[in-house]
């Protein structure tokens, strides 16, 4: 891919970055976990000419077809936070062995979720009744 003085790659979208630029925010062989409130297919084309396209692991807007709850509907969509972390550390190879208890705590919390939902429609309390502080 040629690049202009300025960086920008010749032949694409104005505001678009080098290669160059673009592994300096995406460095080395770390994985890139990204929740989109979006369908994760776009970002996979927005990226896949680009260094490091296989560490791309992009979460988003599955068609579901259904009407649940706001935190069902991250669940489903695999952005809620618990889902999002457990991606990151089965990523990072020192640690992905030894998160066994923590991925069955985790499978174990959805269940839970996915049970009291169908049962009540409502989240759980814990995640119903969260309020932010700070």
């Amino acid at each position: 891919m040629r690049t202009t003085s300025s960086g920008v790659a010749s032949g694409l979208h104005p505001h678009g970055i080098s290669d160059r630029d673009y592994q300096e925010v995406f460095t080395g062989t770390a994985p890139v976990i990204c929740a989109y409130h979006g369908y994760p297919w776009l970002i996979h084309r927005l990226t896949y000419r680009r260094p490091g396209h296989d560490r791309m692991h992009v979460h988003g807007f599955h068609e579901n077809g259904t009407a649940t709850t706001p935190f069902d509907m991250c669940v489903l969509d695999e952005v809620d936070r618990c889902t999002l972390a457990l991606a990151a550390l089965e990523r990072v190879p020192r640690v992905a062995g030894r998160i066994g208890h923590l991925r069955q705590h985790l499978r174990d919390r959805h269940t839970a979720h996915h049970n009291h939902i169908r049962r009540t429609g409502e989240d759980l309390p814990e995640v119903r009744d969260r309020t932010w502080s700070g």
